[in-house]
């Protein structure tokens, strides 16, 4: 995809390329292209093969048979330098981390539902009757736990395991 000059490259790649394959190829081209991002597309629905791509640097992973306007979204996505995974994969990733990490707290649920509906740490806390520092804490445990770093990451993820519903 052609980008505007202050704009990043994003790069189509597909995991199964011949030789070393697309994974191991992620880190070559952001060492050619730092300011790229790359968009991981494949057949494969394993989370450790997703996992994998993301740990080698990839932005995103999509799945083949997504629709053209999955497509057109998870690169617009990644060109917003936001971390995108079809949300077929997300539940079964998530529920791969969460196997690693351990489950929520009934209150870490609460939280993460408040968090994904768009409340801040304030309103989080006057909701639950909380104060915004334990608020904070719950959040920084359930990022730790499901191994996501942003706010985005943990939307997809209540997204993905139906603890809101799609807007």
């Amino acid at each position: 995809m052609l980008a505007r000059a202050h704009e990043p490259d994003v790069i189509v790649l597909d995991v199964l390329l011949p030789g070393k394959g697309g994974i191991a190829l992620i880190p070559d081209l952001l060492d050619v292209s730092p300011r790229s991002r790359v968009l991981m597309l494949s057949s494969s629905s394993e989370p450790g093969t997703v996992e994998k791509a993301l740990e080698a640097g990839a932005t995103g992973y999509s799945v083949k048979r997504a629709t053209d306007t999955e497509l057109v979204s998870a690169v617009q996505t990644v060109a917003e330098g936001t971390s995108y995974v079809h949300p077929e994969l997300g539940a079964s990733l998530a529920l791969a981390g969460r196997a690693r990490a351990g489950p929520l707290s009934k209150r870490e649920l609460d939280v993460l539902r408040l968090i994904a509906l768009g409340h801040t740490n304030a309103e989080i806390a006057k909701e639950l009757y909380i104060s915004t520092r334990t608020t904070e804490m719950h959040r920084a445990s359930i990022m730790r736990k499901l191994r996501l770093d942003t706010r985005a990451q943990l939307v997809n993820y209540a997204l993905a395991n139906g603890l809101i519903g799609p807007t």
